[in-house]
């Protein structure tokens, strides 16, 4: 015979991590849209908007983190991939401030901050794209060796599996970056 006040018990515990979920995964999508828009408005130049995109996506995880056990929040996918965006746009937004890569001001697991700064040198090939096109040979090579620096650092870990994937588009990221300032350099 079934215990029915045990199973409603799992039917309870199920609903309420259920509901949990739903509003990690929704909360987490809107943090990351926001860490997206912030480093478009990055490459628009428009540092106030980006700012305050940065800190709305900051405040939703904050809220999270405060709401939920990370244990509970670090099992959902979609609140890494928001704390991944959010590491890159904030550590995209130091290098348009002149400032170097650190810690960024959230709880953020060492291999969620590893994944995002992987994917820094793509923004930096894509605002060097942008400046060359302005013919701003100094940005273009700034950000070649920020990029080349991120990726010497990251190459002293021993990265496998989905890390190692993000090292490697890092150093294709370079390796265009490279390609970027041979091509402005015959061009002077």
């Amino acid at each position: 015979m079934l215990d029915k006040e045990y199973i409603n018990g799992v039917k309870e515990r199920m609903t309420k991590s259920d509901t949990e979920r739903r509003e990690i995964i929704k909360d987490s999508g809107d943090a990351l849209h926001l860490a997206k828009r912030a480093i478009f408005s990055l490459h628009r130049e428009d540092t106030t908007d980006a700012e305050l995109k940065m800190q709305e996506s900051k405040n939703i995880i904050l809220e999270l983190q405060k709401k939920f056990d990370i244990n509970v929040l670090d099992a959902q996918g979609s609140y890494r991939a928001g704390l991944e965006e959010i590491v890159e746009a904030s550590l995209f937004f130091d290098f348009i401030g002149g400032k170097d890569f650190g810690e960024i001001k959230l709880n953020v697991p060492d291999d969620v901050y590893i994944a995002g700064l992987c994917d820094v040198p793509g923004e930096l090939l894509r605002y060097a794209v942008r400046f060359a096109t302005k013919r701003d040979f100094e940005m273009a090579q700034r950000c070649q060796e920020t990029a080349q620096e991120v990726v010497g650092g990251l190459i002293q870990f021993n990265l496998t599996s989905y890390l190692r994937t993000k090292l490697d588009q890092a150093k294709n990221a370079v390796r265009k970056l490279e390609q970027v300032n041979y091509e402005l350099s015959l061009r002077k």
